[in-house]
């Protein structure tokens, strides 16, 4: 068997092992070290059990996840998004936001939405924002006799936007993975963030206005008490600290005046702040937060270990170079390529979370780039564009699995299905846009860092 086919067989072997549950992240190191051990093993040096450079090549992988700079920011924006959602900001936001927008067909589906939106770019966690918004807005849009598959559709799409719109832990990991400017990428998302949350909105409010059965307006007597200075003062005391919070995090990033890590470290200590404001900083939602964050960050930098570990013996043995010559051989146009690797990352997202599916498998398609003049920036705003629909597409729809989790008995899991394939169709169309008009997130970092 030649080096490449052993190569072959290592990720055939590691894609069986994902789908028999094994913990991703370790069975990447061992099967790293294990087909490693082969590939470096050298006969006419009489090696010893341990004499092997593929242990060298274990700890030098561990040290440069280490020692990354752009890395170092995720844990600083994990925790700055945990002591948010655990200081009660979100309820409050929500609250505001539904009463600002109480004239406006769907209200609550609306301010959900934006608070989502608004959540997500605060912690990033799909799960996180799903089973906080599931706990808060979907009891209140169910109470006020919202349709089940509506509302659910609204939770399970809004809380996915938090790997799209910077500071996305996940543009991130791609920036890491694929050595583009982290500061690029996120002025390169912004556009196709908010286009997609706002195609969200205009499908909500044209829904309930077309039929308002689905999202009936709330009794006059329940909204027609809030004066104009009383909305007002809710929105200074909830939207705008968050607001002004995440504007400075992301303004500090996007015109130099702080390296991602710094600004992390502003709106982690910003968080606090605000917690300490509202007076939700207990000593047990602090422990929480830091726990949730070391906890996260650790999963994180071992999937990078394991997952560099594996690429680079997979890359010794032959294994990238027999791929992208077999895809080279196609002969694809570009635009074929694009639907061949989209279509992949797609039916990837069906058992693998995004983290595996960045870490692990958009590496495979990096070295492609160049052949078919693919923009590495434009290709990573598509893929997090297309790993919206992996969170969304039944029957492996992780966020309708968080929201049943948490939702009450009567509500079944069809039904949160045929909410989600509406938004589902959202996302495809905001993916067909950003290939029609890839300016959509070429043109804001073209037009501030030329």
């Amino acid at each position: 068997m030649t080096d490449p086919q052993v190569a072959v067989m290592m990720l055939g072997i590691f894609l069986l092992t994902i789908f028999l549950g094994f913990p991703i992240c370790f069975t990447l190191m061992a099967m790293g070290v294990g087909f490693g051990y082969y590939a470096y093993y050298d006969a006419a040096r009489m090696q010893t059990l341990f004499d092997n450079r593929v242990f060298d090549l274990l700890v030098n992988q561990t040290y440069s996840v280490m020692a990354n700079d752009v890395l170092t920011a995720v844990p600083l924006f994990l925790f700055m998004g945990y002591i948010v959602e655990r200081a009660n900001i979100v309820d409050r936001l929500f609250s505001t936001l539904y009463v600002a927008a109480r004239h406006v067909p769907g209200a609550m589906a609306v301010a959900a939405l934006a608070t989502c939106a608004m959540f997500a770019t605060a912690t990033g966690i799909v799960g996180a924002v799903v089973t906080l918004m599931g706990l808060l807005a979907f009891p209140a849009m169910l109470k006020a006799r919202y349709d089940v598959s509506f509302a659910s559709g609204v939770i399970c799409a809004g809380g996915c936007l938090g790997i799209l719109i910077p500071p996305s832990i996940m543009l991130i990991v791609y920036a890491a993975t694929s050595n583009v400017s982290i500061v690029k990428l996120y002025a390169g998302a912004m556009i196709p963030g908010f286009l997609l949350a706002g195609l969200y909105m205009m499908y909500v409010v044209g829904r309930a206005w077309l039929n308002p059965k689905l999202a009936p307006k709330p009794p006059e007597e329940e909204t027609a008490h809030y004066s104009f200075f009383q909305i007002a003062y809710m929105l200074v005391t909830s939207f705008f600290p968050l607001a002004i919070l995440i504007l400075s995090v992301l303004g500090a990033i996007l015109f130099g005046l702080a390296t991602p890590s710094e600004a992390a470290a502003v709106g982690a200590l910003g968080g606090l702040l605000l917690a300490a404001c509202y007076r939700a900083l207990t000593w047990q939602r602090l422990r929480e937060s830091v726990y949730l964050t070391v906890r996260t960050s650790a999963m994180v930098c071992w999937l990078f270990v394991g997952s560099w570990t594996f690429s680079s013996v997979f890359s010794y043995l032959g294994g990238e170079q027999l791929i992208s010559e077999f895809v080279i051989g196609l002969d694809l146009s570009p635009v074929l390529f694009l639907i061949l690797a989209q279509l992949i990352i797609f039916l990837l997202g069906w058992p693998l979370e995004w983290s595996e599916i960045i870490i692990i498998f958009v590496p495979i398609f990096l070295p492609l780039l160049p052949h078919f003049n693919i923009d590495p920036l434009f290709f990573g705003i598509l893929v997090a564009l297309n790993l919206q629909t992996s969170f969304l597409t039944p029957p492996m729809a992780m966020a309708a699995y968080y929201l049943k989790g948490i939702a009450p008995p009567h509500v079944q899991l069809v039904q949160i299905f045929r909410g989600v394939l509406p938004f589902l169709s959202m996302v495809f169309l905001a993916m067909f846009l950003l290939y029609m008009f890839p300016a959509l997130a070429l043109w804001l970092p073209q037009l501030v860092y030329g």
